[in-house]
């Protein structure tokens, strides 16, 4: 393995601050949808409506989780940086390593919330169908 650097930590700031950006902007959007659909649910209730609710819970849930891996991989990787200027390098490769690993798990979570969020869609195009040509999955 070559020396680490403080150049491979470094390269990571864009990347992660980049998928923070993505999953803050999710998370807004989700504080947004979530209001409406409270004021509807007060207004109107319906299964389909509890529905979406439920699946924005698990949702925001999981944002919450992606968040704090991301920004844990991020402090993890100044750590690094730090450990690195000081010269402790086998602390440097195992602090990196695991940012590594966190941020896998950010990203794997993030497939899972996408999951959801079509799941979510579906139950809302479900009022559109005919009862007798929805098609559970």
């Amino acid at each position: 393995m070559e020396t680490l650097t403080l150049t491979t930590p470094a390269l990571f700031f864009s990347a992660i601050s980049l998928i923070m950006l993505a999953y803050t902007n999710r998370f807004l959007a989700y504080a947004s949808v979530v209001r409406n659909l409270h004021q509807q649910f007060k207004e109107n209730p319906n299964v389909i409506l509890l529905g979406q609710i439920n699946n924005l819970r698990r949702r925001l849930r999981l944002t919450q989780s992606m968040q704090i891996l991301g920004i844990t991989s991020l402090l993890l990787c100044v750590v690094c940086m730090f450990l690195i200027y000081i010269q402790w390098t086998f602390s440097a490769e195992l602090i990196f390593g695991a940012a590594i690993v966190l941020l896998i798990l950010s990203l794997a979570l993030s497939i899972r919330e996408i999951q959801i969020s079509v799941k979510a869609l579906d139950l809302q195009l479900s009022d559109m169908e005919e009862p007798n040509s929805v098609n559970p999955k």
